[in-house]
């Protein structure tokens, strides 16, 4: 399933790029592709752990930048 997502508070390009990098090595992430400058994010995910993908998500966002997250 391919999902976009809204992104707040992603003030850095260089954090896009490290969360695409790391979002894009979770099990059962087909793609990713942040947009800094539309702050926003299209994942490939695998349906049937979509909802722990998603956490997972959140969780790799707030590890690089601690004020950024992903509007679910």
């Amino acid at each position: 399933m391919t999902k976009t997502y809204n992104m707040e508070e992603l003030d850095c390009a260089n954090c896009a790029a490290k969360m695409e990098t790391a979002i894009s090595k979770i099990e059962g992430v087909n793609s990713a592709n942040i947009s800094f400058m539309t702050q926003k994010i299209t994942v490939d995910i695998d349906d049937n752990n979509a909802d722990k993908i998603l956490k997972e998500m959140q969780r790799v966002c707030k590890k690089i930048e601690p004020d950024c997250r992903i509007i679910l």
